[in-house]
């Protein structure tokens, strides 16, 4: 026994000798690595606080870091986050995952601040048991294949490349189990968009990617490939994207593989920088020339997205439609707004370039019914629209369809991590890291866009029986007020009247 407990103290002392000879070499290799960076710091010149701070000036750029983190979790209120508020994002995300949306209390919000929009409720409420699903809507009544569907909320453009292969998947797989359809973005198509079913939108960007001849000119041949997809249903020609109105898609290389660069049409690993603007379209009259080809070729709907500058633009839009003929005009417009979002741009043409859907939507339905072309042209609006009361708006003001990106990013996980531009999204969503990729699960997060979908439409209902309509698409002007600040409010049907179209 004693020598039992003699050989215990002596393991214990060699233990002690060992961990305090480990201790030790840290403490040496801590100091050689301070010394080292110290050296690094004073003779760099990039960087002035570390020059002149050499060592824990380092930690300023780790808190600018995690700073953004602590902000979004601990500090910020729910009502106070930019681009999205953690209130907006927690509602996508219990929608996403089906459970209770029901919130305790009050309202966090300030519904006396401007421009906040509230709904006229009606003395007597649709019943539960008159209320109708969304009426669908035929887009290009006169083409070859028109395209008809009651979806309300569908899928923005996002391209693979800007988006992962399971994210694309999911996308795909939600959209047809909730009936809404997906656009491509300007990537091109790709197996994934195909595979799940869903209805497509195929977006032509500045780039022409997935429908462009060797010279990027726009082939009928290749056009006449993708519309032979029985999942696409329309063409949507990309003129301006809300973020970044006046600037191409941007695809950083270290986000183009080898698949990505085969389905685009360009190098690997090389920064995918599309023209700033369609290099043939150079008028109205060449987009809608652009329109008609398109068109003519595919036999299916074709429209164009755009982000409102000035109203006169309108006028000479429909202007020259009205010369051409009204059979020319385009079959849809997607109205982008400035809030809109994107995975990199310059920050100058994201905070200050555009006009805001909030008040370009109105302007653009009032000079379609100006011009009498609200019967023949489709309206779609996106930018920041990933709430029921957000939609809503969006439908009282005249649109026919809501596309949101973000929301639905938002559904299959998105955090807000600000990392889209970077290929290191930690949810999987952006990124082309298969570590990364690992954690978004296709088939389950599928079912959360489908989940998301259906409890947005649950609930713009909610809201359209509360006016006393029988279902969203009844929504018009004279069911909102806006708020102008200081306890005073304008009906927005004061605020926009509706147009008579002008007598020719």
């Amino acid at each position: 026994m004693n020598e039992l407990s003699v050989q215990f103290g002596e393991f214990l002392t060699s233990a002690m000798y060992f961990m305090a000879a480990l201790f030790i070499l840290a403490i040496v290799l801590l100091i050689l690595w301070v010394m080292v960076v110290y050296v690094i710091d004073v003779t760099q010149t990039d960087q002035t606080i570390r020059r002149n701070y050499p060592v824990i000036g380092r930690f300023r750029y780790l808190f600018e870091h995690v700073g953004e983190f602590f902000r979004q979790y601990f500090f910020a209120m729910d009502r106070e986050e930019l681009p999205f508020n953690r209130a907006q994002r927690s509602w996508v995300y219990r929608a996403a995952k089906n459970v209770d949306s029901t919130v305790a209390f009050g309202s966090t919000d300030n519904v006396n601040g401007p421009g906040r929009v509230l709904f006229i409720n009606c003395t007597f409420p649709t019943l539960g048991e008159d209320a109708v699903p969304p009426i669908p809507v035929t887009i290009g009544e006169q083409c070859k294949e028109p395209y008809t569907t009651d979806s309300i909320i569908n899928i923005s453009g996002m391209s693979f490349g800007a988006i992962s292969r399971p994210a694309v998947q999911a996308l795909s797989a939600g959209a047809k189990a909730a009936g809404c359809w997906m656009n491509t973005g300007e990537g091109g198509l790709s197996q994934y968009h195909l595979e799940g079913g869903a209805d497509i939108v195929f977006q032509i960007g500045t780039a022409k990617n997935g429908v462009r001849d060797i010279e990027g000119n726009l082939n009928d041949e290749k056009l006449k490939e993708v519309a032979a997809h029985a999942e696409v249903k329309m063409f949507e020609i990309k003129m301006s994207q809300g973020a970044k109105p006046g600037k191409g898609g941007i695809l950083p290389g270290e986000k183009v593989t080898e698949e990505i660069a085969n389905i685009r049409g360009i190098e690997v690993g090389q920064d995918a920088l599309s023209p700033n603007r369609h290099t043939d379209i150079n008028s109205f009259d060449d987009l809608i020339d652009m329109i008609n080809q398109v068109r003519n070729v595919t036999g299916k709907p074709t429209g164009f997205k755009m982000v409102v500058g000035a109203p006169r633009q309108l006028d000479d839009l429909f202007s020259a439609i009205k010369n051409r003929g009204i059979e020319s005009a385009p079959d849809f417009i997607t109205i982008d707004g400035a809030e809109g979002g994107t995975g990199a741009a310059p920050m100058a043409l994201i905070d200050t370039v555009g006009m805001p859907l909030r008040a370009s939507l109105p302007i653009v339905i009032d000079k379609l019914n100006e011009y009498g072309l609200r019967d023949r042209i489709r309206v779609i609006a996106s930018g920041k629209l990933i709430t029921p009361a957000a939609v809503a708006w969006a439908l009282c003001i005249g649109t026919d369809f809501v596309t949101s990106a973000r929301g639905f990013m938002f559904s299959l996980g998105c955090i807000q991590a600000l990392q889209c531009n970077k290929n290191t999204c930690p949810t999987g969503i952006t990124t082309h890291d298969p570590k990364l990729q690992r954690g978004l699960h296709p088939a389950s997060k599928a079912v959360r866009v489908t989940s998301y979908v259906k409890n947005m439409v649950k609930e713009v209902g909610v809201i359209a029986h509360s006016c006393g309509v029988k279902n969203p698409r009844a929504l018009n002007r004279s069911h909102a007020l806006i708020s102008l600040g200081s306890g005073k409010i304008v009906a927005m049907d004061e605020l926009y009247p509706n147009v008579v179209p002008t007598q020719e």
